[in-house]
């Protein structure tokens, strides 16, 4: 089984910012697209963002557009997600998934390895 290990969630206020992170083994992770879904307490885990195995590409759900930057290097394994002007309806636990090819996938079905998640709460 492959350990994908997100960290870097927590409690933020309205209008504030995190960082999350996220580590794969580099044979695992280098070729491949990575992406963050969460999921909220009630509601059904959507996709957040993704990112191509070589950065080239990225997507964005809506609500994550303009506010949400992911990015990665692959000399560290690591993919972050940049959260700014956060709101309380970001308020869910968030997963970063190893998608099973080189693209930036948006349906959870295309990814194969998965986190434990990160919870991040938003204060208003």
């Amino acid at each position: 089984q492959v350990q994908v290990l997100e960290s870097g969630g927590g409690l933020v206020q309205a209008g504030g910012s995190l960082r999350l992170s996220c580590a794969v083994p580099r044979r695992t992770s280098s070729n491949n697209g990575m992406g963050w879904f969460r999921q909220a307490p009630g509601k059904e885990r959507e996709f957040v963002a993704s990112i191509s195995w070589n950065g080239g590409s990225t997507n964005y759900a809506d609500s994550a557009k303009g506010r949400f930057t992911i990015s990665r290097d692959n000399a560290k394994n690591t993919v972050w997600l940049q959260m700014n002007s956060m709101k309380p309806e970001d308020t869910a636990v968030y997963y970063c998934a190893v998608s099973r090819g080189a693209a930036a996938a948006v349906t959870s079905k295309n990814y194969q390895y998965w986190g434990q998640g990160t919870q991040v709460t938003v204060s208003s």
